[in-house]
């Protein structure tokens, strides 16, 4: 049996499938708050003008038997499998997806766990290829997704890192490499661009400028290394004398030589 939703927001029970389109689960969260059954606190904040905290859960109900009872991982009644994956303090029941809960998180994250730690900076748990290895900043997660706007450290979207430190939805970082390649926060390259810059210097020495443009100068900064350095003006792009990255903007007016004036 699964859970449905009237017209008045409650879940009743029914014959079908188990579970929401969110968790596999054998029974309904009593909300504290309004006192309504859902499947999950994503389907009550989905209908309702207010949130489920999930921390408060007290209470669920079986979806075979109906038995109300106290949170727990199998029905008292029936025996019931409410989750393969029960955890008694965020009171998330699920399919055993190696799922770990992290204290400094506060929440439960999809492990295993030995493949995660926690950096106590950035306030997140990140993949063990990343230890020592990524840029901290501090509270990183508890920042919103700055494409959507919305929560990154609850959300079940899995975060990316990029190079920067800053934090993005995984989704959201796909669909912004359609469009760019920055960093929309502090303009940093969001990905290892070294191939495309070098693509860029073939582009660049087969393309001659017009002879009024070939020893103008400009000042450039780069938003990678954060150098300032003066360069040779071309349209296709300006690469760092520091850092060899053509992700740089115009710091000042061009400059012509005077026998050119």
């Amino acid at each position: 049996m699964a859970a449905t939703t009237g017209k008045d927001g409650v879940h009743s029970l029914e014959r079908g499938r188990r579970g929401c389109e969110h968790y596999d689960r054998g029974c309904l969260l009593k909300a504290p708050c309004c006192d309504k059954f859902y499947t999950c606190r994503l389907c009550h904040d989905n209908h309702e003008d207010h949130q489920l905290d999930r921390f408060k859960v007290k209470e669920v109900q079986c979806i075979n038997c109906e038995k109300i009872q106290h949170a727990q991982q199998t029905c008292e009644d029936c025996s019931t499998l409410f989750g393969e994956y029960y955890c008694s303090i965020c009171h998330l029941f699920d399919k055993d997806k190696k799922q770990y809960h992290c204290e400094n998180c506060g929440i439960c994250r999809i492990g295993p766990k030995e493949d995660f730690f926690h950096c106590l900076k950035c306030n997140l748990c990140l993949a063990m290829n990343l230890q020592g290895k990524h840029k901290c900043i501090e509270n990183v997660s508890r920042q919103n997704c700055p494409i959507c706007l919305e929560d990154i450290h609850t959300s079940r979207v899995v975060a990316h890192v990029l190079p920067c430190g800053h934090l993005l939805h995984r989704t959201c970082y796909e669909e912004m490499l359609k469009e760019g390649y920055r960093c929309p926060l502090c303009m940093h390259s969001a990905l290892d661009m070294t191939r495309y810059w070098r693509q860029l210097d073939n582009e660049v020495a087969q393309t001659p400028m017009p002879s009024e443009y070939q020893n103008v100068t400009v000042d450039i900064l780069c938003n990678d290394c954060n150098g300032r350095s003066t360069v040779q003006f071309h349209i296709l792009g300006m690469k760092c004398k520091i850092c060899d990255s053509y992700n740089t903007a115009q710091a000042g007016g061009r400059r012509v030589p005077v026998n050119q004036q």
